[in-house]
């Protein structure tokens, strides 16, 4: 039996920085990891709970660079799936890079 992807857009299973800023009205301001991405969107690991509809935005931290500045992705989608406890799948529809100086490590 062949199996076809029919997803729109290639998976890449990558592991970084994610931080959910905000469920519909309310702050979340927690943190997790990607378990892949996507142009179309996102599965993350988080402790959150959020239900399928839910507006969120989130940031991405993209690997570093050596000129001391965090690149991240800051998103805005709407949760499409609970996948277990712990991760959620979401629409990424609308992003901007935000450059910041790297926290300096004491």
């Amino acid at each position: 039996m062949i199996v076809f992807e029919q997803r729109k857009s290639r998976r890449f299973e990558l592991r970084l920085p994610f931080e959910l800023l905000r469920s519909g009205r309310q702050a979340a301001l927690e943190s997790g990891e990607t378990r892949n991405v996507s142009s179309c969107g996102v599965l993350f690991r988080s402790t959150g709970h959020l239900e399928p509809g839910d507006v969120v935005e989130y940031a991405i931290t993209l690997p570093g660079t050596s000129d001391g500045i965090e690149v991240r992705l800051r998103c805005k989608g709407k949760v499409v799936r609970q996948v277990s406890e712990t991760e959620t799948a979401a629409t990424l529809e609308r992003y901007e890079f935000v450059r910041m100086p790297r926290p300096r490590l004491v």
